[in-house]
């Protein structure tokens, strides 16, 4: 399904459905289509919103974790979002650990799956030169328990990108200052019900990753999808989708009084 972008001020975004935002935070790679099938099972309960990151938009000195986070501050408050459900995978997980740190605020609660901010595996110690479609290809399907989950499609994507020089430049920067953002030491001031969904064979961050972020962070659940790499919302959509909308309706029944 084709959605039709927003545009307010600076800020690019797609709005669909209404009722409680679920906000969705991409990855240094994330393309809307990672999180289509998510898009449309949950558009029919709530206000999914997918604010396009910056990534290659801000200056050199403020493409970091940092900058994106301001980035989804600023968004979130021109937009007036309350009681977000903000869910982030990869690097997004990162921009959503160090918003919801610095402006808890307007969340209600923190979706991960296969973030950084403790630990990832990042393009490796050699960056690939421009043109090289095959490195490419390898790299793209190493995100995923079935390597045919990188479609054509998909490599063409991530292949484009590199083919800007700048652009390569800005994911390096990018995937440097997630290795340097280190948040060990502050996850356990997170106070809203998080969830962590993880698969099983995740290489970028492995599960020992998601045990980490589950012991640091104090009000967590932790699940673990099998045959199921770095993106688990695209590679066992139905799975996903069925573990986060029992956290949120879990979230949305009144306590009960004992």
């Amino acid at each position: 399904m084709q959605y039709s972008i927003k545009e307010q001020g600076k800020f690019k975004y797609i709005e669909e459905g209404e009722g409680e935002p679920l906000v969705l935070l991409h990855g240094l790679f994330g393309a809307l289509s990672n999180f289509k099938d998510l898009i449309e099972h949950f558009r029919l309960q709530y206000k999914v919103v997918v604010p396009m990151l910056p990534l290659f938009d801000l200056d050199i000195l403020h493409t970091s974790v940092g900058g994106l986070a301001k980035h989804v501050n600023k968004f979130l408050e021109t937009r007036d979002y309350k009681n977000v459900n903000l869910l982030g995978n990869s690097l997004g997980g990162h921009v959503g650990l160090v918003h919801v740190l610095k402006h808890p605020e307007r969340i209600k609660s923190l979706i991960l799956t296969g973030s950084s901010g403790l630990f990832e595996n990042g393009m490796g110690d050699t960056y690939p030169r421009r043109g090289d479609y095959e490195y490419i290809r390898k790299k793209t399907e190493v995100t995923f328990y079935d390597p045919k989950m990188a479609t054509k499609e998909l490599v063409d994507e991530v292949f484009e990108i590199t083919r800007n020089r700048l652009k390569v430049i800005k994911i390096i920067a990018l995937a440097k200052s997630a290795i340097r953002n280190n948040l060990g030491d502050e996850l356990n001031n997170i106070k809203q019900p998080t969830l962590l969904v993880w698969g099983n064979n995740d290489t970028i961050t492995p599960p020992f990753v998601a045990r980490e972020f589950n012991r640091l962070i104090p009000n967590s659940e932790l699940h673990f999808i099998d045959q199921c790499g770095h993106a688990p919302m695209m590679e066992q959509a139905a799975e996903f989708n069925a573990i986060l909308d029992k956290f949120l309706k879990k979230l949305s029944q009144p306590a009960t009084v004992v």
